[in-house]
């Protein structure tokens, strides 16, 4: 294992993807989409807490001490912490059983994006959507699996991908909404065989990527070059986030799902959760405001 890298949690997801921290409580949350698990994990305490939702779910975000809000297969639903109480809050292609939610981010004026997928990763089944104080609009259709969804610091940037294409877009961004502005533009194009899966933006404006496929967290400067990449000890690293009070390093998920079982003995540590100790410069997440 690379001398930087260090296993995190040694919970092996199917499915890992949408990390996200909570400074307050010093925790990172995270979820085994295909399995229907939010997992838990204080950086100060041993273990990692499973829960079952009953529902594939792929993101979180803070919505305030009390309350989160899961991104499911269903929808936007607010979790109460203590009691864990899943309620929905606004139905999200709830009748089409066929699609699911995937990455998300929340931009720094505190809207959401996220987006859908086929859950076969059927050509173009899915959208990317912008969720802010109670309205819901999708702004990218026709895409088969949406990832990398993130912003610049100051907020007048948005990225996305269909990790499918495999291009990461860029497009201007009104601060104050959230909103796209124009149209996107190709911001990074996969340089291997392997794909744009989630991404992170920190306080320099640099894109951290997981680069599904080929074992690697990627970084990309402003201007879309390769300017950094760390190894990783497993092949199917999915979604980074900074964690830690001064978000100074970088936690990343994995998954399993697709590997055989001869790859599956190769890669024992697939599937789990990573701490990437480097000393950058990160962002903590906004609380999104629904």
């Amino acid at each position: 294992m690379p001398t930087n890298v260090s296993v995190l949690s040694d919970h092996a997801c199917e499915l890992g993807e949408g990390p996200s921290y909570d400074p307050v409580s010093d925790t990172l949350y995270w979820f085994d989409i295909v399995n229907g698990l939010l997992l838990e994990k204080c950086l100060g305490k041993d273990g990692t807490t499973t829960i079952q939702l009953g529902q594939m779910a792929s993101a979180q975000a803070n919505i305030d001490g009390e309350r989160q809000l899961i991104l499911t297969e269903t929808g936007l639903h607010v979790r109460d912490r203590t009691s864990g109480r899943l309620v929905l809050h606004t139905s999200v292609e709830a009748t089409n059983a066929a699609t699911r939610s995937n990455d998300a981010r929340v931009h720094p004026c505190g809207a959401l994006w996220f987006g859908t997928m086929g859950k076969q990763a059927e050509t173009g089944a899915g959208s990317v959507y912008w969720f802010f104080r109670g309205e819901l609009r999708q702004l990218y259709s026709g895409i088969s699996i949406p990832n990398s969804i993130a912003f610049s610091p100051d907020g007048t940037i948005a990225y996305y991908a269909d990790t499918a294409v495999g291009r990461i877009m860029r497009v201007a961004c009104d601060a104050r909404t959230g909103l796209p502005e124009g149209e996107p533009k190709v911001f990074a194009e996969s340089e291997s065989a392997g794909s744009f899966d989630g991404s992170v933006v920190d306080a320099d404006g640099t894109l951290w990527n997981a680069r599904w496929g080929e074992g690697r967290l990627a970084a990309y400067a402003p201007g879309g070059e390769l300017v950094q990449a760390v190894l990783l000890p497993v092949s199917q690293p999915s979604c980074p986030a900074f964690v830690g009070k001064n978000a100074d390093r970088l936690a990343v998920t994995s998954a399993w799902i697709g590997l055989s079982d001869d790859a599956r003995r190769a890669e024992p540590d697939a599937g789990r959760t990573f701490l990437v100790d480097l000393s950058v410069k990160g962002r903590l997440e906004p609380d999104v405001l629904i």
